[in-house]
């Protein structure tokens, strides 16, 4: 009996671990499958259409998950997977938790370009957010410069 009561607290255990462990990738992929969930792809093609009316700034790729239609439990599940989402490949830039709704801003960044910048954010409007591309810190910067 205790040998089985260990192994149960060991799986557990192991359990929150590799949760702890998911990457971004994988937080968007389980995520998109819980009922509720309204999940819209913006893809290349679409962005290259939207750069003849405007400046793109190197965005090839947008991924948005809205959490808006799903229940208490699922958005705690979320809560919680972005507190503990550690993924080694992206720097974390903000990290707040204001009246129980948590952000999260996460960058990756190759060869001095931000190929992706992710947005999580809990509560009420728990939504997932994902920017792809080729986008330049100078751009960024310019965009914040205009619209603060």
């Amino acid at each position: 009996m205790k040998k089985k009561l260990l192994v149960i607290a060991m799986l557990a255990l192991v359990c929150q671990l590799g949760y702890g462990q998911m990457s971004v990738s994988q937080l968007f992929s389980d995520f998109s499958k819980h009922a509720g969930t309204d999940k819209v792809n913006i893809g290349k093609m679409t962005l290259k259409l939207a750069g003849i009316f405007t400046d793109t700034m190197g965005v090839d790729g947008i991924e948005i998950l809205s959490f808006g239609e799903c229940g208490n439990e699922v958005k705690e599940q979320f809560t919680n997977a972005i507190r503990n989402l550690k993924d080694s490949s992206y720097e974390t830039m903000i990290n707040a938790n204001e009246d129980g709704k948590r952000t999260k801003v996460m960058l990756l960044i190759k060869d001095d370009m931000i190929r992706e910048l992710v947005v999580l954010t809990s509560g009420s409007d728990a939504a997932m957010v994902r920017i792809k591309g080729k986008i330049k810190k100078s751009d960024i910067e310019k965009l914040v410069n205009e619209h603060s």
